[in-house]
């Protein structure tokens, strides 16, 4: 009598599992450790050789045994990404759409996705619509992370849509983790100081964190490294500046922008 009690209890922990499981997949949100939105600059500023590096070190970092490690340590042992890539106010695309990677073959299935997509330039900096594009993929997707983060790589300061400091501040309010990769292999013109700029204007909420690249050489592995620190939600110590001595001007970009325009018509379409 004992073993059928016991045997019948297993069947019924069973049946719900399988229950569970089936509704899970009829519509229920999937756990996972990280919803992660990459969002990649390509905006005319960046040389063609500075774009296929990124694009190249994301395809890498994605498929490497050490990033597939750092998800398979997580609770839920997945993540789910998403890889956009976007410019001025109107040019935000989506890549590679939501997919989960909770295995080698699921990495380099999303890297061999990224791969076979086009190379295209656009014109402008938003880092703020693409805060704003970025934040809003979290509402459609089919996922429930333990948490939010938006990775945003650029190579300049905002200079269209509303001040970056306004998405980025919207972002946080709902939970998002903001994180920088300013690329600074070329400085900018109107802030040689990129880093600071990312670092008090653009990053944002709990652990945020950025990593500067100086150099071509290094785009790639700061890529992996920074990809790997988001998924062990782990903060990175000494990564991120401390208050320097006079804040930046996060509206340096739209100053800079608003001279030039009368010059250029339709450079704010």
């Amino acid at each position: 009598m004992r073993r059928i009690v016991q045997a019948a209890i297993g069947l019924a922990v069973a049946l719900l599992s399988a229950a569970a499981a089936q509704a899970q997949n009829l519509g229920g949100a999937v756990p996972v450790d990280l919803e992660l939105v990459i969002a990649v600059d390509v905006s005319a500023s960046m040389d063609r050789e500075e774009f296929l590096l990124q694009r190249s070190g994301y395809k890498e970092a994605i498929r490497h045994p050490d990033f597939v490690r750092a998800i398979l340590a997580g609770d839920h042992r997945r993540i789910a990404v998403t890889y956009v890539e976007w410019s001025g106010r109107r040019w935000q695309k989506i890549i590679v759409p939501w997919r989960l990677i909770d295995s080698p073959g699921s990495a380099e299935a999303f890297s061999a996705e990224l791969d076979k997509q086009p190379l295209i330039l656009a014109r402008g900096t938003s880092i703020s619509t693409a805060l704003s594009f970025g934040a809003a993929l979290f509402e459609a997707n089919d996922f429930a992370g333990d948490r939010k983060a938006i990775d945003i790589s650029g190579d300049g300061p905002n200079n269209y849509g509303r001040p970056v400091t306004e998405a980025r501040d919207a972002a946080v309010a709902n939970g998002i983790v903001v994180n920088g990769l300013p690329i600074v292999i070329a400085p900018s013109p109107i802030v040689p100081d990129l880093a600071r700029y990312y670092a008090e204007c653009v990053i944002g909420g709990p652990g945020a964190f950025m990593l500067p690249v100086t150099k071509a050489e290094e785009l790639a592995l700061s890529i992996r490294r920074k990809l790997i620190l988001e998924v062990a939600g782990r903060f990175p110590a000494g990564v991120v500046p401390v208050a320097a001595e006079a804040p930046v001007d996060c509206l340096a970009g739209e100053k800079q922008r608003a001279l030039v325009a009368p010059y250029y018509p339709g450079i704010d379409d």
